[in-house]
Protein backbone atom coordinates (compact mmCIF):
# COMPACT_ATOMS: atom_id res chain seq x y z
CA UNK A 1 0.00 0.00 0.00
CA UNK A 2 1.41 3.41 -0.90
CA UNK A 3 1.62 4.77 2.63
CA UNK A 4 4.83 6.59 3.45
CA UNK A 5 4.11 6.50 7.18
CA UNK A 6 7.61 7.66 8.09
CA UNK A 7 6.51 11.20 7.33
CA UNK A 8 4.38 11.28 10.45
CA UNK A 9 7.50 11.16 12.59
CA UNK A 10 8.34 8.81 15.42
CA UNK A 11 6.21 8.68 18.52
CA UNK A 12 7.82 9.84 21.75
CA UNK A 13 5.72 7.85 24.14
CA UNK A 14 4.04 4.50 24.46
CA UNK A 15 0.28 4.31 24.66
CA UNK A 16 -1.51 2.68 27.54
CA UNK A 17 -4.45 0.57 26.54
CA UNK A 18 -7.52 1.31 28.49
CA UNK A 19 -10.76 3.16 28.35
CA UNK A 20 -14.14 1.68 28.40
CA UNK A 21 -17.25 1.69 26.42
CA UNK A 22 -20.74 2.79 27.13
CA UNK A 23 -23.24 0.94 29.16
CA UNK A 24 -26.97 1.23 29.14
CA UNK A 25 -30.10 -0.01 30.86
CA UNK A 26 -33.13 -1.54 29.27
CA UNK A 27 -35.81 0.96 28.58
CA UNK A 28 -39.10 0.39 30.25
CA UNK A 29 -41.68 -1.69 28.47
CA UNK A 30 -44.20 0.02 26.24
CA UNK A 31 -47.64 0.95 27.54
CA UNK A 32 -50.51 -0.96 26.01
CA UNK A 33 -53.25 1.10 24.44
CA UNK A 34 -56.91 0.45 24.90
CA UNK A 35 -57.98 1.96 21.58
CA UNK A 36 -55.43 0.78 19.04
CA UNK A 37 -53.14 -2.25 18.89
CA UNK A 38 -49.35 -1.91 19.16
CA UNK A 39 -48.22 -0.95 15.62
CA UNK A 40 -45.03 -1.77 13.74
CA UNK A 41 -44.03 1.88 13.85
CA UNK A 42 -44.41 1.96 17.63
CA UNK A 43 -42.28 -1.16 17.88
CA UNK A 44 -39.49 0.36 15.80
CA UNK A 45 -39.49 3.56 17.86
CA UNK A 46 -39.42 1.60 21.13
CA UNK A 47 -36.57 -0.60 19.91
CA UNK A 48 -34.68 2.38 18.57
CA UNK A 49 -34.91 4.20 21.90
CA UNK A 50 -33.93 1.04 23.75
CA UNK A 51 -30.89 0.43 21.55
CA UNK A 52 -29.50 3.92 21.18
CA UNK A 53 -29.66 5.06 24.82
CA UNK A 54 -26.33 3.46 25.71
CA UNK A 55 -24.10 5.51 23.45
CA UNK A 56 -24.84 9.10 24.46
CA UNK A 57 -22.04 9.32 27.04
CA UNK A 58 -19.21 6.82 26.86
CA UNK A 59 -17.31 8.56 29.66
CA UNK A 60 -19.99 7.75 32.23
CA UNK A 61 -19.23 4.05 31.98
CA UNK A 62 -15.50 4.62 32.42
CA UNK A 63 -16.11 6.40 35.74
CA UNK A 64 -17.89 3.44 37.29
CA UNK A 65 -14.72 1.44 37.85
CA UNK A 66 -13.54 -2.05 36.87
CA UNK A 67 -15.95 -3.89 39.15
CA UNK A 68 -18.58 -3.97 36.40
CA UNK A 69 -19.13 -7.34 34.75
CA UNK A 70 -17.34 -6.80 31.43
CA UNK A 71 -18.66 -10.01 29.86
CA UNK A 72 -22.28 -9.17 30.65
CA UNK A 73 -21.78 -5.60 29.45
CA UNK A 74 -20.33 -6.80 26.13
CA UNK A 75 -23.26 -9.16 25.58
CA UNK A 76 -25.74 -6.39 26.34
CA UNK A 77 -23.90 -4.02 23.98
CA UNK A 78 -23.90 -6.51 21.12
CA UNK A 79 -27.61 -7.17 21.64
CA UNK A 80 -28.32 -3.46 21.27
CA UNK A 81 -26.03 -3.15 18.25
CA UNK A 82 -27.89 -5.98 16.50
CA UNK A 83 -31.11 -4.10 17.15
CA UNK A 84 -29.67 -0.92 15.64
CA UNK A 85 -28.40 -2.85 12.64
CA UNK A 86 -31.88 -4.22 12.00
CA UNK A 87 -33.37 -0.73 12.26
CA UNK A 88 -31.16 0.56 9.42
CA UNK A 89 -33.62 -1.32 7.15
CA UNK A 90 -36.72 0.30 8.70
CA UNK A 91 -39.30 2.03 6.51
CA UNK A 92 -39.07 5.23 8.55
CA UNK A 93 -36.29 7.58 7.43
CA UNK A 94 -36.02 9.05 10.93
CA UNK A 95 -35.64 5.58 12.44
CA UNK A 96 -32.90 4.67 9.95
CA UNK A 97 -31.07 7.91 10.64
CA UNK A 98 -31.21 7.42 14.41
CA UNK A 99 -30.02 3.81 14.04
CA UNK A 100 -27.07 4.97 11.94
CA UNK A 101 -26.18 7.61 14.52
CA UNK A 102 -26.41 5.02 17.29
CA UNK A 103 -24.02 2.71 15.45
CA UNK A 104 -21.73 5.66 14.83
CA UNK A 105 -21.67 6.52 18.54
CA UNK A 106 -20.90 2.91 19.43
CA UNK A 107 -17.99 2.65 16.97
CA UNK A 108 -16.63 5.94 18.28
CA UNK A 109 -16.77 4.84 21.91
CA UNK A 110 -15.66 1.20 21.62
CA UNK A 111 -13.40 -1.08 19.60
CA UNK A 112 -15.84 -3.59 18.08
CA UNK A 113 -13.62 -5.33 15.55
CA UNK A 114 -15.00 -8.86 16.00
CA UNK A 115 -18.61 -7.71 15.91
CA UNK A 116 -18.31 -5.67 12.72
CA UNK A 117 -16.05 -8.23 11.04
CA UNK A 118 -18.83 -10.81 11.29
CA UNK A 119 -21.42 -8.32 10.00
CA UNK A 120 -19.29 -6.35 7.57
CA UNK A 121 -21.37 -7.18 4.51
CA UNK A 122 -24.63 -6.34 6.28
CA UNK A 123 -23.24 -3.02 7.49
CA UNK A 124 -21.90 -2.18 4.05
CA UNK A 125 -25.23 -3.02 2.38
CA UNK A 126 -27.12 -0.85 4.89
CA UNK A 127 -24.77 2.09 4.34
CA UNK A 128 -25.03 1.68 0.56
CA UNK A 129 -28.83 1.65 0.69
CA UNK A 130 -28.97 4.74 2.91
CA UNK A 131 -26.55 6.64 0.68
CA UNK A 132 -28.56 5.84 -2.43
CA UNK A 133 -32.11 6.34 -1.15
CA UNK A 134 -31.78 8.56 1.91
CA UNK A 135 -32.01 12.32 2.31
CA UNK A 136 -29.42 14.74 3.66
CA UNK A 137 -29.29 13.77 7.35
CA UNK A 138 -29.45 10.05 6.63
CA UNK A 139 -26.77 10.25 3.94
CA UNK A 140 -24.44 12.24 6.21
CA UNK A 141 -24.90 9.70 9.02
CA UNK A 142 -24.26 6.81 6.62
CA UNK A 143 -21.10 8.45 5.27
CA UNK A 144 -19.72 8.98 8.79
CA UNK A 145 -20.48 5.36 9.68
CA UNK A 146 -18.58 4.17 6.58
CA UNK A 147 -15.49 6.08 7.80
CA UNK A 148 -15.69 4.49 11.24
CA UNK A 149 -16.20 1.06 9.73
CA UNK A 150 -12.94 1.36 7.79
CA UNK A 151 -11.14 2.89 10.79
CA UNK A 152 -12.09 -0.10 12.94
CA UNK A 153 -11.24 -2.69 10.29
CA UNK A 154 -7.93 -1.03 9.38
CA UNK A 155 -5.99 -1.74 6.17
CA UNK A 156 -6.76 -5.10 4.61
CA UNK A 157 -9.07 -7.04 2.35
CA UNK A 158 -12.16 -6.29 4.45
CA UNK A 159 -11.83 -2.50 4.39
CA UNK A 160 -10.77 -2.61 0.74
CA UNK A 161 -14.02 -4.41 -0.09
CA UNK A 162 -15.93 -1.69 1.75
CA UNK A 163 -14.12 0.97 -0.29
CA UNK A 164 -14.73 -0.89 -3.55
CA UNK A 165 -18.44 -1.07 -2.79
CA UNK A 166 -19.04 2.43 -1.43
CA UNK A 167 -16.32 4.39 -3.26
CA UNK A 168 -18.19 4.81 -6.58
CA UNK A 169 -21.35 5.96 -4.77
CA UNK A 170 -19.43 8.44 -2.61
CA UNK A 171 -17.64 9.80 -5.64
CA UNK A 172 -20.87 10.21 -7.61
CA UNK A 173 -22.54 12.17 -4.81
CA UNK A 174 -19.41 14.28 -4.15
CA UNK A 175 -19.24 15.34 -7.81
CA UNK A 176 -22.99 15.81 -8.28
CA UNK A 177 -23.62 19.57 -8.50
CA UNK A 178 -27.36 19.02 -7.89
CA UNK A 179 -26.84 17.12 -4.62
CA UNK A 180 -27.21 18.73 -1.20
CA UNK A 181 -24.05 20.65 -0.23
CA UNK A 182 -23.72 19.11 3.25
CA UNK A 183 -24.15 15.64 1.81
CA UNK A 184 -21.44 16.34 -0.74
CA UNK A 185 -19.10 17.53 2.01
CA UNK A 186 -19.70 14.36 4.04
CA UNK A 187 -19.09 12.18 0.98
CA UNK A 188 -15.89 14.06 0.13
CA UNK A 189 -14.53 13.44 3.63
CA UNK A 190 -15.54 9.78 3.61
CA UNK A 191 -14.29 9.11 0.08
CA UNK A 192 -10.85 10.51 0.89
CA UNK A 193 -10.48 8.99 4.35
CA UNK A 194 -11.64 5.51 3.28
CA UNK A 195 -9.09 5.71 0.46
CA UNK A 196 -6.41 6.71 2.98
CA UNK A 197 -7.23 3.69 5.15
CA UNK A 198 -8.25 0.97 2.75
CA UNK A 199 -6.84 1.22 -0.75
CA UNK A 200 -3.87 -0.90 -1.71
CA UNK A 201 -3.83 0.28 -5.32
CA UNK A 202 -1.76 3.36 -6.19
CA UNK A 203 -4.07 4.08 -9.11
CA UNK A 204 -7.05 4.33 -6.73
CA UNK A 205 -5.11 6.85 -4.68
CA UNK A 206 -4.35 8.99 -7.72
CA UNK A 207 -7.93 8.73 -9.02
CA UNK A 208 -9.33 9.84 -5.66
CA UNK A 209 -6.94 12.80 -5.51
CA UNK A 210 -7.89 13.79 -9.05
CA UNK A 211 -11.57 13.76 -8.07
CA UNK A 212 -10.84 16.03 -5.10
CA UNK A 213 -8.72 18.33 -7.25
CA UNK A 214 -11.59 18.76 -9.68
CA UNK A 215 -13.66 20.06 -6.77
CA UNK A 216 -11.35 22.42 -4.87
CA UNK A 217 -9.58 23.89 -7.91
CA UNK A 218 -12.86 25.63 -8.74
CA UNK A 219 -11.95 27.97 -5.88
CA UNK A 220 -9.04 29.20 -7.99
CA UNK A 221 -11.75 30.88 -10.06
CA UNK A 222 -13.35 34.08 -8.88
CA UNK A 223 -16.95 32.89 -9.20
CA UNK A 224 -17.61 30.26 -6.52
CA UNK A 225 -21.42 30.08 -6.78
CA UNK A 226 -23.01 26.79 -7.80
CA UNK A 227 -26.76 26.76 -8.43
CA UNK A 228 -27.11 29.79 -6.17
CA UNK A 229 -25.24 28.18 -3.24
CA UNK A 230 -21.85 29.12 -1.88
CA UNK A 231 -19.63 26.14 -2.64
CA UNK A 232 -16.60 27.35 -0.63
CA UNK A 233 -17.24 24.96 2.34
CA UNK A 234 -17.24 22.02 -0.07
CA UNK A 235 -13.96 23.19 -1.58
CA UNK A 236 -12.44 23.48 1.91
CA UNK A 237 -13.33 19.85 2.70
CA UNK A 238 -11.94 18.70 -0.65
CA UNK A 239 -8.69 20.66 -0.19
CA UNK A 240 -8.00 19.32 3.30
CA UNK A 241 -8.84 15.74 2.31
CA UNK A 242 -6.59 16.05 -0.73
CA UNK A 243 -3.78 17.30 1.53
CA UNK A 244 -4.24 14.22 3.74
CA UNK A 245 -3.86 11.89 0.77
CA UNK A 246 -0.81 13.81 -0.42
CA UNK A 247 0.98 12.80 2.79
CA UNK A 248 1.00 9.12 1.70
CA UNK A 249 1.97 9.73 -1.94
CA UNK A 250 5.39 8.72 -3.28
CA UNK A 251 7.84 11.62 -3.48
CA UNK A 252 7.74 11.55 -7.28
CA UNK A 253 3.99 12.23 -7.20
CA UNK A 254 4.45 14.87 -4.51
CA UNK A 255 6.79 16.79 -6.82
CA UNK A 256 4.18 16.72 -9.60
CA UNK A 257 1.49 18.04 -7.29
CA UNK A 258 3.80 20.79 -6.05
CA UNK A 259 4.37 21.98 -9.61
CA UNK A 260 0.61 21.97 -10.24
CA UNK A 261 -0.62 23.74 -7.11
CA UNK A 262 2.11 25.56 -5.22
CA UNK A 263 1.80 28.68 -7.38
CA UNK A 264 -2.02 28.63 -7.42
CA UNK A 265 -2.83 28.02 -3.75
CA UNK A 266 -1.70 31.52 -2.62
CA UNK A 267 -4.70 32.95 -4.50
CA UNK A 268 -6.96 31.28 -1.91
CA UNK A 269 -5.35 33.32 0.87
CA UNK A 270 -7.45 36.28 -0.32
CA UNK A 271 -10.75 34.39 -0.08
CA UNK A 272 -13.55 36.08 1.88
CA UNK A 273 -14.14 32.90 3.91
CA UNK A 274 -11.80 32.73 6.93
CA UNK A 275 -11.94 28.92 6.95
CA UNK A 276 -10.74 28.80 3.35
CA UNK A 277 -7.88 31.16 4.15
CA UNK A 278 -6.86 28.96 7.08
CA UNK A 279 -7.19 25.73 5.06
CA UNK A 280 -5.11 27.22 2.24
CA UNK A 281 -2.45 28.46 4.68
CA UNK A 282 -2.10 25.12 6.45
CA UNK A 283 -1.96 23.31 3.10
CA UNK A 284 0.75 25.71 1.90
CA UNK A 285 2.81 24.97 5.03
CA UNK A 286 2.34 21.22 4.48
CA UNK A 287 3.42 21.53 0.82
CA UNK A 288 6.54 23.44 1.82
CA UNK A 289 7.34 20.76 4.39
CA UNK A 290 6.99 17.98 1.79
CA UNK A 291 8.94 19.98 -0.79
CA UNK A 292 11.89 20.45 1.57
CA UNK A 293 11.75 16.79 2.51
CA UNK A 294 12.09 15.77 -1.14
CA UNK A 295 14.68 18.47 -1.93
CA UNK A 296 16.75 20.07 0.80
CA UNK A 297 17.70 22.91 -1.60
CA UNK A 298 14.08 23.70 -2.47
CA UNK A 299 13.46 27.37 -3.31
CA UNK A 300 10.14 29.05 -4.00
CA UNK A 301 10.28 31.72 -6.68
CA UNK A 302 7.63 34.02 -5.22
CA UNK A 303 8.72 33.74 -1.60
CA UNK A 304 8.78 37.49 -0.91
CA UNK A 305 5.16 38.28 -1.93
CA UNK A 306 3.98 35.07 -0.24
CA UNK A 307 5.62 35.87 3.10
CA UNK A 308 4.31 39.43 2.87
CA UNK A 309 0.78 38.09 2.45
CA UNK A 310 1.23 35.63 5.32
CA UNK A 311 2.49 38.42 7.59
CA UNK A 312 -0.55 40.52 6.72
CA UNK A 313 -2.86 37.64 7.66
CA UNK A 314 -0.90 36.97 10.86
CA UNK A 315 -1.41 40.60 11.95
CA UNK A 316 -4.79 41.26 10.35
CA UNK A 317 -6.68 44.11 12.01
CA UNK A 318 -9.41 44.59 9.42
CA UNK A 319 -12.38 46.14 11.21
CA UNK A 320 -14.80 44.51 8.80
CA UNK A 321 -13.87 41.01 10.00
CA UNK A 322 -15.36 39.37 13.07
CA UNK A 323 -13.14 39.40 16.17
CA UNK A 324 -13.33 35.62 16.54
CA UNK A 325 -12.30 35.13 12.92
CA UNK A 326 -9.38 37.54 13.25
CA UNK A 327 -8.16 35.90 16.43
CA UNK A 328 -8.29 32.41 14.93
CA UNK A 329 -6.68 33.56 11.69
CA UNK A 330 -3.80 35.37 13.38
CA UNK A 331 -3.02 32.37 15.58
CA UNK A 332 -2.90 29.96 12.62
CA UNK A 333 -0.95 32.19 10.28
CA UNK A 334 1.76 32.93 12.83
CA UNK A 335 2.49 29.20 12.74
CA UNK A 336 2.12 29.01 8.96
CA UNK A 337 4.57 31.89 8.51
CA UNK A 338 7.15 30.14 10.71
CA UNK A 339 6.65 26.93 8.72
CA UNK A 340 7.12 28.63 5.35
CA UNK A 341 9.99 30.92 6.33
CA UNK A 342 11.90 28.85 8.87
CA UNK A 343 10.71 25.26 8.33
CA UNK A 344 9.57 25.35 11.94
CA UNK A 345 6.51 23.88 13.62
CA UNK A 346 5.20 24.66 17.13
CA UNK A 347 5.08 21.24 18.75
CA UNK A 348 1.74 20.31 20.31
CA UNK A 349 1.31 17.70 23.03
CA UNK A 350 -1.62 15.30 22.99
CA UNK A 351 -2.25 13.46 26.25
CA UNK A 352 -4.28 10.27 26.52
CA UNK A 353 -4.26 8.52 29.87
CA UNK A 354 -0.78 8.58 31.40
CA UNK A 355 0.75 8.85 27.94
CA UNK A 356 1.49 11.69 25.57
CA UNK A 357 2.13 12.07 21.87
CA UNK A 358 3.84 14.98 20.12
CA UNK A 359 2.45 16.65 17.00
CA UNK A 360 5.71 17.99 15.62
CA UNK A 361 5.13 18.55 11.89
CA UNK A 362 2.40 19.69 9.49
CA UNK A 363 1.93 16.20 8.07
CA UNK A 364 1.21 14.76 11.48
CA UNK A 365 -1.07 17.69 12.33
CA UNK A 366 -3.13 17.15 9.18
CA UNK A 367 -3.49 13.44 9.99
CA UNK A 368 -4.36 14.06 13.63
CA UNK A 369 -6.91 16.77 12.83
CA UNK A 370 -8.64 14.47 10.33
CA UNK A 371 -9.12 11.62 12.78
CA UNK A 372 -10.01 14.04 15.58
CA UNK A 373 -12.85 15.37 13.44
CA UNK A 374 -14.01 11.81 12.80
CA UNK A 375 -13.75 10.40 16.32
CA UNK A 376 -14.42 13.49 18.42
CA UNK A 377 -14.42 12.63 22.12
CA UNK A 378 -13.43 9.04 21.28
CA UNK A 379 -10.04 10.09 19.91
CA UNK A 380 -8.15 9.44 23.14
CA UNK A 381 -9.70 6.00 23.55
CA UNK A 382 -8.82 5.03 19.98
CA UNK A 383 -5.26 6.30 20.37
CA UNK A 384 -4.93 3.89 23.27
CA UNK A 385 -6.61 0.84 21.75
CA UNK A 386 -7.02 1.12 17.96
CA UNK A 387 -4.11 -0.74 16.37
CA UNK A 388 -4.56 0.96 13.00
CA UNK A 389 -4.48 4.44 14.50
CA UNK A 390 -1.46 3.55 16.62
CA UNK A 391 0.33 2.33 13.50
CA UNK A 392 -0.45 5.61 11.73
CA UNK A 393 1.19 7.59 14.55
CA UNK A 394 3.87 4.94 15.17
CA UNK A 395 2.86 4.37 18.79
CA UNK A 396 3.48 0.63 18.80
CA UNK A 397 1.03 -2.06 19.93
CA UNK A 398 -1.47 -1.28 22.71
CA UNK A 399 -0.13 -1.92 26.19
CA UNK A 400 -2.63 -3.86 28.29
CA UNK A 401 -2.84 -3.07 32.00
CA UNK A 402 -4.69 -5.08 34.62
CA UNK A 403 -7.78 -3.74 36.38
CA UNK A 404 -5.92 -2.96 39.63
CA UNK A 405 -3.36 -0.80 37.82
CA UNK A 406 -6.10 1.03 35.93
CA UNK A 407 -7.95 1.69 39.18
CA UNK A 408 -4.90 3.27 40.81
CA UNK A 409 -4.46 5.55 37.78
CA UNK A 410 -7.99 6.97 38.06
CA UNK A 411 -9.02 9.89 40.21
CA UNK A 412 -12.42 10.08 41.86
CA UNK A 413 -15.16 12.40 40.70
CA UNK A 414 -14.81 14.42 43.90
CA UNK A 415 -11.06 14.91 43.33
CA UNK A 416 -11.73 15.91 39.73
CA UNK A 417 -14.38 18.39 40.93
CA UNK A 418 -11.90 19.97 43.37
CA UNK A 419 -9.27 20.25 40.66
CA UNK A 420 -11.71 21.88 38.22
CA UNK A 421 -12.92 24.32 40.91
CA UNK A 422 -9.36 25.37 41.72
CA UNK A 423 -8.54 25.80 38.04
CA UNK A 424 -11.68 27.89 37.55
CA UNK A 425 -10.78 30.20 40.46
CA UNK A 426 -7.23 30.63 39.19
CA UNK A 427 -8.47 31.41 35.69
CA UNK A 428 -10.98 33.94 37.02
CA UNK A 429 -8.30 35.74 39.05
CA UNK A 430 -5.96 35.89 36.06
CA UNK A 431 -8.67 37.33 33.84
CA UNK A 432 -9.67 39.85 36.50
CA UNK A 433 -6.09 41.14 36.66
CA UNK A 434 -6.03 41.42 32.87
CA UNK A 435 -9.28 43.41 32.92
CA UNK A 436 -7.84 45.71 35.59
CA UNK A 437 -4.83 46.43 33.39
CA UNK A 438 -7.10 47.23 30.45
CA UNK A 439 -9.14 49.62 32.59
CA UNK A 440 -5.98 51.58 33.42
CA UNK A 441 -5.57 52.58 29.77
CA UNK A 442 -6.83 56.12 29.31
CA UNK A 443 -9.70 56.85 27.00
CA UNK A 444 -9.20 59.21 24.13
Amino acid sequence: MPRNRRRTGGARGAAVAGGAGPSGHHAGGCQHRNVQPFSDEDASIETMSHCSSSFSDAASFADEGPEIDEEATQEDLEYKLRGLLDLTLDKSAKTRQTALEGLRSALTARILYEFILERRMTLTDSIERCLKKGKREEQCAAAALACLLCAQLGPGIESEDVFRTLGPILRTIACDASANMQTRQACVDTFGLCCFIATDDISDLYTTMECLENIFTKSYQKDQKTNGFNSTPLHIHALLTWALLLTICPLSEVKKKLEMHLHKLPSLLSCDDVNMRIAAGETMALLFELARESDTDFLYDDMEPLTRKLKDLATDGNKHRAKVDKRKQRSVFRDVLRGVEESDFPTETVKFGPERMYIDCWVRKRTYDTFKDLLGSGMQYHLQTNEFLRNVFELGPPVMLDAATLKTMKISRFERHLYNSAAFKARTKARSKLRDKRSDVGEF
